[in-house]
């Protein structure tokens, strides 16, 4: 299972109690942590997200809103005297400004900080239960965009039956890998008598900023859950594309272009006050669309 919670669902100013964008996505074991915002450790103090769990961090693009809080963030890590290594993903010259900010405080990081710099497209993260890909997307500047996509996940074991056709716990993983199992005296125990179809693994798609481009429908298609940006209204469709950024009914021409499952949106203009009409416009192109909300969690 998957499940994310925003952070911060604003764009470049924190404004009517909105902060810049952060997002964190969880797997049963992993924590993930999507742009770092200003604001964003207050945000995980705020809804009980623990800094220790988190292993991964990804940026998607070097303006400030998306990673100012980033180096707080290392810093703070640091001084809780954290030692398990530490996985950041972004555009290559992040390291620099990391570096520089490092040095000037003379400050050290108690534990290994591992960059990854983002150079072309593809599986960029492979752990035990995920694996993260990156996409391009078409800002201003160097933009990326996510996918998260879960590992096939196990069958699971129907112990009453495995126990009653004699089948020992040693033998239970390769039960898990679909093996069917042979007794002693050659019977054959069918894998669908003693497990049942785990649940369908779960993929997330978050398009950072970007200008409306359609062909990203063709990247992220038949996601469970898609993330992408609507800065403004649709009135202002000649404003979001002069400063490369989506409308509210773009964003939901990409998610039923890519036969999306459901569509997230956030990264709104601190020139709206309320956000009700940015979910009006959405819902008539693409019906399953939330706002996306500070605190909220959307499991997947």
């Amino acid at each position: 299972m998957l499940a994310l919670t925003i952070l911060g669902n604003n764009s470049a100013l924190p404004a009517f109690g909105r902060n810049p964008t952060a997002q964190i996505l969880q797997t049963q074991s992993e924590v993930y942590l999507i742009d770092c915002g200003e604001g964003t450790q207050l945000q995980m103090s705020k809804f009980k997200i623990k800094k220790s769990k988190i292993k991964h961090i990804f940026i998607s693009h070097l303006h400030g809103d998306h990673y100012f809080g980033l180096i707080g963030l290392l810093t703070s890590m640091g001084l809780a005297n954290r030692t398990e290594d530490v996985h950041l993903h972004g555009p290559s010259r992040l390291i620099e400004i990391i570096n520089l900010q490092l040095e000037v405080a003379n400050a050290h990081l108690p534990y290994k900080l591992y960059f990854h710099p983002l150079a072309e497209e593809g599986i960029i993260a492979d752990t035990a239960t995920i694996t993260v890909e990156s996409f391009k997307v078409k800002h201003r500047i160097e933009c990326w965009g996510f996918i998260f996509r879960e590992k096939k996940n196990k069958r699971s074991i129907l112990p009453d039956r495995a126990n009653a056709y004699g089948i020992p716990s040693a033998f239970y993983e390769q039960l898990q890998k679909g093996m069917d199992y042979q007794n002693a005296k050659g019977t054959i125990i069918p894998n669908a008598e003693v497990t049942i179809e785990a649940a369908a693994a779960k993929s997330y798609a978050y398009c950072a900023d970007t200008i409306f481009d359609i062909e990203l429908a063709s990247k992220i298609q038949g996601v469970d859950l898609l993330y992408h940006e609507t800065t403004y209204l649709h009135a202002l469709e000649e404003r979001a594309a002069a400063r490369f950024h989506s409308t509210t009914k773009q964003a939901a021409e990409i998610a039923k272009a890519g036969n999306v499952k459901k569509l997230l949106i956030g990264h709104f203009s601190s020139k709206y006050e309320t956000l009700e009409e940015f979910l009006t416009e959405a819902t008539s192109v693409f019906e399953n669309t939330d706002l996306a909300l500070e605190g909220a969690c959307y499991p997947l």
